[in-house]
């Protein structure tokens, strides 16, 4: 049996944070704002398993109101996502995310953004596909203003 999710995550860029996408601290001038650490692609990820399984969104198993979750790890969360989605009898078939930033270049990153989520998720490399694109100048992602993360995730039964 196999389940389809899909998620679309948004974050703000501001001064004083850290950049984590993917579990990968990347070096920039802005970081995301949130709660957690704001790992918009890792949110997205997640919560389009979520959705397949039809368990709602990050914010009722994570809640922002909660201070445990505070700075929280979001490759943390996707582990805990992956044994909710074990618990339910599935495993990932494959997952392809997108990841729409303006600067700083994905593309030095994106294995070991591959290599974090595959690992988070226990399962193989090849079925983790991520992406990046920029907003050319246009839109709060052209105007380095936020980041917004896609993700379409189909699970199989175990």
């Amino acid at each position: 049996m196999f389940r389809i999710g899909q998620s679309t995550d948004i974050h703000q860029l501001v001064e004083g944070r850290k950049l984590i996408i993917g579990g990968v601290d990347i070096p920039h001038t802005k970081g995301l704002l949130g709660h957690s650490d704001a790992d918009v692609l890792t949110h997205a990820i997640a919560e389009s398993i979520l959705g397949a399984l039809a368990l709602g969104d990050l914010g009722k198993h994570f809640p922002d109101t909660d201070p445990a979750y505070k700075d929280m790890d979001s490759i943390w969360m996707l582990g805990k996502v992956h044994d909710m989605m074990t618990e339910k009898g599935y495993r990932i078939n494959n997952l392809d995310a997108l990841v729409m930033i303006e600067r700083p270049k994905m593309a030095p990153h994106i294995e070991a953004m591959r290599k974090n989520i595959a690992n988070a998720l226990h399962c193989d490399l090849e079925v983790v596909s991520i992406k990046a694109t920029r907003g050319e100048k246009m839109g709060f992602v052209g105007r380095e203003e936020g980041v917004q993360a896609q993700c379409v995730t189909l699970l199989t039964s175990i």
